[in-house]
């Protein structure tokens, strides 16, 4: 009966003890790059766990509208580039005017020798 104490004692748990059996399978259609996630297998503690279950977690209607933002982003980005192009050549436009409008104030004969050169260049 002097044992009696060390029978009430808890096993200390080992974390990193793998089991010598597969762990059972938890969801067979999240599947990762080591298989399928298993009851053992945690999202908070392993990145690639918790994106397969997440992506694993969305319904075929989940995808469609999911599909449906990324090209509705893909097009945005594309407006975006076609905008700064746009906004870029009228900046160009606006400085070839005023210069334009400078050397006009110059005096007639400046504005001959540009239409001279012009017609010599066609």
């Amino acid at each position: 009966m002097a044992s009696s104490s060390s029978q009430n004692k808890p096993e200390a748990i080992n974390l990193n003890d793998t089991p010598s059996v597969m762990p059972e399978v938890w969801r067979p259609y999240f599947l990762s790059p080591n298989g399928p996630v298993s009851v053992t297998d945690s999202v908070m503690l392993n990145g690639v766990t918790a994106t397969v279950v997440a992506a694993g977690l969305c319904t075929p209607e989940d995808a469609k509208c999911v599909a449906t933002v990324s090209n509705m982003g893909r097009r945005l980005h594309v407006r975006n580039l076609e905008v700064k192009t746009l906004r870029s050549q009228v900046t160009i436009l606006q400085r070839l005017l005023k210069e334009s409008k400078k050397k006009g104030r110059g005096g007639q004969g400046g504005e001959q020798k540009a239409e001279g050169a012009r017609g010599f260049l066609c």
